[in-house]
């Protein structure tokens, strides 16, 4: 399977990553050539050097074979505009998007773009975690 990541941030990177070692071919795309350090020294997938909106460099970094392509740059609005690229334009489904806001995330997932909201993770994680806490300590008392 192959996959593209556009954005090679701390998510980015880490996505790219842990695709390759399960046996993804990855290719990573970033602006930033500097971005390239966060995969390792031994980094064996490909990188492309431009931004994820550029059909150019789009078709340096192989979306024609792509399987799937997460987007997971530092802006909302670029990922869902790049998301769309790639699921409209380059026909690939299981294209998925990080959007933080969660507004944002509901309105592109309802018009059929898979997206991911940590900001939504998050507030689910801390009012459960919040709950069971108080729960449990109002049980010891």
């Amino acid at each position: 399977m192959k996959a593209l990541v556009i954005g090679c941030g701390r998510v980015g990177s880490a996505v790219a990553l842990e695709l390759h070692r399960i046996g993804w071919e990855v290719t990573a795309v970033d602006e930033n050539e500097a971005a390239l350090s966060r995969l390792g020294e031994r980094w064996a997938g490909g990188f492309v050097v431009g931004h994820g909106m550029d059909l150019d460099v789009l078709g340096k970094a192989g979306i024609a074979d792509a399987d799937a392509v997460v987007v997971a740059t530092d802006g909302d609005n670029t990922n869902l505009v790049i998301g769309q690229l790639a699921q409209k334009h380059f026909g690939i489904e299981a294209t998925v998007v990080r959007v933080l806001d969660p507004a944002r995330a509901r309105l592109y997932s309802e018009l059929g773009l898979w997206t991911i909201s940590p900001t939504s993770t998050a507030i689910t994680a801390l009012t459960d975690a919040v709950q069971t806490f108080a729960e449990k300590a109002g049980a010891e008392a």
